[in-house]
């Protein structure tokens, strides 16, 4: 509200408060432009039927019109009169009227003539005044404005408070009105008080006048001010659609639009009482708690219910929101009626009955299928949980009503909506806010429209809004994708419900988004232990005088006759006794139960099942050739479906891999997709161009070269009774689009939903949703995720930017202990899986993903996969995988061990490097040449988190005289170094190994020498020493990787020196 207001103050010229209608009154007229008397001279242009050949005619018309008016036509009576009045030429003639239909907006001139009190009609042949003309002109452009701006003017503060800017006025400014500024309407006045009675014929982008065609210029401006600059501020201008327009037109400017029933009057009490009352029982109970109370704006909870009301009316099922804390507890316990004594139990500090490590109640979500007593129909509600970053919840609450459409086959979004509320300074000031509302109308992301309201306290934290945010509002965010917004002060609860009615229709009706900006305030400070009047100590002066909506309210009825006082005192009275027995309720629980506040629960995938019962990933082969043969195929109308030269020879080469029973990265990705779609599992892959791929490797959707939009997805033509297959290109989001798929991902168990970067080191924008989450979703909230995150990573000479996933991350965040080794058993594995956080791989072959894909939905559970996948390895000639490492019986192989000549001869390999992804070609590489086949063993940890104890235990064993090292490609204090040493080295406690003394002795005796004697009798001594492990790589450095070929080129020659060194 500061900021729209501080428009009209830089341009209010008369520094008057008033009010439209009365500024219009006392405006001076604007003197009439005299008609120019001088007689000209027509040309043939401007009257071509005055010509020579014609003058005797007209002569002799003209004569007889001097002698009776009425013996000529009444054209020539016309003309005459006009031309001897003073006409300018081509002005005298009036042409006959035209028969024809009027077009949109247009209407006959003659009836703007009877407008005008005592005017003769035209025809009975006077002039036409530019006035009337300019005049109707000007109301048109009087009512548009009042459209436009409005806003700008209407009584929206509760407080009152307006923008006075204290540096440059030296004064806070109040009042009950804003300025009414000339520049609203100023450039189309022309009227005095004589003309607030005439009549003004209404154009038909208005509604005022609901069935009247014309009213008093008095009574459209004191309908315009209703309408506009009462408690509702309405922008919908911008928007593009005339449909749209005059739809909320329709709905907003006929008189008494805002008018409320009795009965509806009484629902509003009741429901505003239950929301003060379950803040002030909080406040009572618990008066140094931090809860983020909705005092201030109470509001909001009947606003909330009047949306669910009117959308469940019109066919809504289920509603998925999302909020931040303030007024999380209320919306609980009165809009999704969560049972108040579990509210109250997380006040008591009591310790969890389940696993996890929870969160603050003021974060925590739930669901309820609850009946609605106003519709008298079920309704489903879920609250998703939420941290502190306040807008973050917005895509992942978007991701899931998504999901829940496609499940549901709501493929219009009737019956499941989602609704999203919003503090103003984040709103304005959040990023992911305009990313998720770019994801508003995409057609893979879009869930046909979404309901925002901002609880607008007109403050964040301690800053003030004009230090906050540059716009007028802080809802203009919503102007990029066309949403109507709709401000209204929150002291006047009719005009909120009205809005929300509204808000819910246009919803239902045009499935797109559209905003309820609640302009209120806060009463307390930021939290209920927080000294406000530090920071705003003016607007706390006038918080502290201002009653509560409540009481305003319940004034209002009484004084209406609509409930009396002692109603009013019954219905609080009920409510606080409903919170007694509550309380007392809670008092008697000994835990609380984290799975109380699950969001998004599974029904029925737990039950029956062995959770530490993992089913196999291999499929049989004749499944492989199908999906490799259709995937390596053309559409079935491939004469007709032109596809690039380029693609054909991919294509072909991709089915020469199938006959040879051999895959690259993209066909096993591809296999692994197929596999499980024609298991009924449905698969998503979104990102960033993920239909091609970033390095063109995966090519799920051919396009047509002559034809636009047309395109054939082979896999999601594989079977006829599959799951559907989606892949979809996202925007250039990571932020909003990985928080959609994460919302996505938790809806149904049984999908394997994933999301890639172009490049890995791309997450860092979405840092905020890996981290609040993914990597402690489960811990926090109950809420597993099965998503995977594809993360090319790799050393390959690209720059800072293009080499990183940033694998150190995820693996710092992994939640195993780097002190305790697990005790071996015969379901290690998945044990391991089922008590970690997330899984995070690095794998080095095709048939290691294919595996790892398919065991996220063979889990009897769900956890995130964290995924480094390769960039040059997806055409590397060596990356490839057979048809034997993926049939049945083969399994994800948590570690690859050496299979070369070294393995053969273990006890003579003098190094065992461990590594991990794409570097093991170049080390492999380096060994090849320089012949050390036999000497240096190298085995691959495919998974490093739950870190393999069991299996690296069994390779360390096998291999007892040799020199352990890791080797990554990475910088020492990036990569997986710190990861796996303290790992490691764990490992190897209590491992020792035989080390034979030197022949030569030690470096004292090769300094002086030593007696033969001495030399015989320590050759034949040995020494235990414990085993340690080293590393190899590129040294410490602050940036991911260098940006020179050259230093490229010289780090990675150092590292494998390096390796080769024994």
């Amino acid at each position: 509200m500061h900021r729209a207001r501080a428009v009209f103050q830089a341009s209010n010229k008369l520094g008057g408060s008033e009010r439209f209608a009365s500024w219009l009154l006392n405006k001076p007229q604007t003197a009439a432009v005299a008609v120019n008397a001088n007689r000209l001279k027509s040309s043939a242009a401007a009257e071509p039927f005055l010509n020579g050949s014609s003058s005797a005619y007209v002569e002799t018309m003209y004569n007889a019109w001097l002698s009776d008016p009425n013996s000529v036509h009444a054209s020539w009576d016309a003309f005459f009169r006009n031309a001897t009045a003073g006409a300018q030429p081509g002005v005298a003639y009036t042409s006959p009227p035209n028969l024809a239909p009027y077009n949109k907006n247009e209407v006959p001139l003659t009836s703007l003539v009877p407008a005008i009190g005592g005017s003769t009609s035209i025809s009975s042949g006077s002039p036409i005044n530019e006035k009337i003309i300019d005049d109707h002109l000007a109301v048109q452009a009087i009512i548009r404005s009042y459209q436009s701006r409005g806003h700008l003017v209407a009584n929206l503060d509760p407080l009152g408070i307006t923008t006075g800017d204290p540096i440059s006025s030296g004064d806070w400014h109040g009042g009950l009105r804003a300025f009414a500024s000339e520049a609203v309407i100023r450039q189309h006045v022309r009227f005095d008080e004589a003309d607030m009675d005439r009549v003004f014929k209404l154009p038909s982008t208005t509604f005022i006048g609901e069935k009247e065609k014309a009213l008093p210029l008095r009574e459209i401006l004191n309908r315009l001010e209703e309408a506009y600059c009462n408690n509702i501020g309405i922008e919908f201008m911008f928007i593009n659609s005339l449909e749209q327009c005059n739809w909320i037109r329709q709905r907003m400017e006929p008189p008494n639009v805002t008018k409320m029933s009795n009965d509806q009057k009484r629902l509003i009490l009741a429901r505003l009482t239950r929301s003060t009352g379950f803040e002030n029982f909080l406040a009572k109970k618990w008066s140094s708690e931090k809860r983020f109370g909705l005092e201030g704006c109470e509001i909001l909870i009947p606003a909330m219910k009047q949306v669910i009301d009117t959308s469940t009316r019109l066919g809504v099922e289920s509603i998925i929101m999302g909020m931040p804390h303030r007024g999380r507890l209320n919306v609980l316990a009165n809009v999704c009626r969560k049972p108040l004594h579990q509210l109250f139990t997380q006040f008591a500090g009591l310790e969890a009955e389940d696993d996890g490590s929870g969160d603050v109640k003021y974060h925590l979500g739930t669901y309820i299928e609850r009946l609605n007593r106003v519709t008298n129909k079920n309704i489903r509600l879920a609250v998703c949980a939420n941290p502190s970053h306040l807008e973050a919840v917005d895509p992942v609450v978007q991701g899931k009503t998504r999901a829940e459409q496609f499940y549901r086959g709501d493929n219009e979004g009737k019956k499941v909506m989602s609704m999203l509320l919003h503090g103003d300074a984040a709103f304005a000031g959040q990023g992911v806010v305009f990313e998720t509302m770019h994801l508003s109308d995409l057609p893979a992301y879009t869930t046909h429209g979404t309901i925002h309201i901002v609880a607008n306290n007109q403050i964040g934290f301690t800053t003030d809004p004009r230090h906050s945010r540059s716009s007028a509002y802080c809802t203009d965010v919503a102007r990029v994708v066309n949403a109507p917004i709709f401000h209204v002060n929150s002291d006047n609860p009719e005009a909120v419900m009205h809005v929300c009615n509204v808000a819910a229709e246009w919803r239902a009706t045009f499935h797109k988004d559209v905003v309820i900006d609640i302009v209120s305030y806060r009463r307390n400070g930021h939290n209920e232990v927080d000294e406000p009047m530090f920071t705003q100590p003016l607007m706390y002066q006038k918080i502290r005088k201002t009653k509560p909506v409540l009481e305003k309210y319940a004034d209002q009825l009484i004084a209406e006759g609509v409930v009396t006082a002692e109603e009013v005192k019954d219905v609080k009275d009920k409510y606080e006794k409903i919170c007694e027995e509550a309380y007392s309720q809670a008092k008697q629980e000994t835990h609380i139960k984290y799975k109380d506040w699950l969001d998004s629960p599974w029904s029925g995938f737990f039950e029956g099942k062995d959770p530490l019962k993992m089913a196999p990933t291999g499929v049989v082969e004749e499944t492989l050739v199908h999906i490799g043969k259709r995937f390596s195929s053309p559409p079935p109308n491939a004469a007709e479906f032109e596809i690039h030269k380029g693609l054909l020879r991919i294509l072909k080469s991709r089915m020469e891999m199938v006959e040879n029973r051999t895959v690259d990265w993209a066909l096993a990705e591809a296999m692994a997709f197929g596999s499980l779609l024609k298991e009924g599992i449905h698969v998503r892959l979104s990102g960033e161009d993920v239909e091609r791929g970033t390095f063109s490797h995966r090519h799920h959707v051919l396009h047509h070269q002559k034809v636009d939009k047309a395109t054939y997805c082979p896999l999601a033509h594989l079977y006829p009774d599959q799951a559907p297959y989606t892949v979809c290109n996202s925007s250039l989001s990571e932020y909003g689009v990985l928080g959609f798929e994460v919302g996505y991902s938790v809806t149904n168990p049984n999908a394997l939903v994933l999301w890639e970067a172009q490049f890995g080191d791309f997450n860092n924008v979405a840092q905020c949703i890996i981290d609040q989450f993914i990597s402690s979703g489960q811990a926090k909230w109950v809420r597993q995720s099965g998503i995977v995150l594809l993360q090319p990573h790799g050393m390959e000479g690209m720059g800072p930017e293009h080499s990183s996933a940033r694998l150190e991350r995820f693996l710092q965040m992994s939640s195993d202990d780097p002190d305790y080794m697990p005790p071996e058993s015969p379901d290690y594995e998945v044990r391991q899986l089922h008590d970690c956080n997330w899984i995070v791989a690095n794998c080095s072959t095709p048939a290691s993903l294919f595996h790892i894909l398919r065991r996220q939905i063979a889990l009897p559970f769900r956890k995130p996969l964290i995924l480094m996948t390769p960039k040059s390895l997806l055409r590397h000639p060596e990356c490839k995988s057979t048809f034997d490492e993926m049939c049945e019986g083969t399994t994800f192989k948590r570690v690859i061990p050496d299979n070369g000549p070294a393995a053969q001869n273990a006890q003579n390999v003098r190094k065992l490097a461990f590594c991990s992804g794409r570097v093991y070609y170049d080390l492999l590489k380096e060994r090849r040449e320089r012949g050390l086949e036999k000497d240096i063993a190298i085995v691959r940890v495919e998974q490093m988190s739950p870190f393999p104890y069991d299996l690296l235990k069994a390779e360390i064993a096998k291999y007892p005289n040799a020199q352990l090292v890791w080797s990554q490609e990475e910088h020492k204090n990036m990569g997986a170094w710190s990861y796996v040493e303290p790992r490691f080295r764990t490992l190897l406690q209590g491992q020792k190994a035989i080390w034979p003394k030197s022949e030569k002795g030690g470096w004292f005796s090769q300094l002086f020498g030593s007696s033969n004697a001495a030399q015989t009798d320590s050759a034949d001594k040995q020494t235990e020493t414990p085993r340690t492990i080293s590393y190899n790589g590129r040294a410490t450095a602050a940036s991911p990787a260098t940006g020179s070929k050259a230093a490229h080129t010289k780090e990675l020659k150092n590292l494998l020196d390096e390796f080769c060194v024994l």
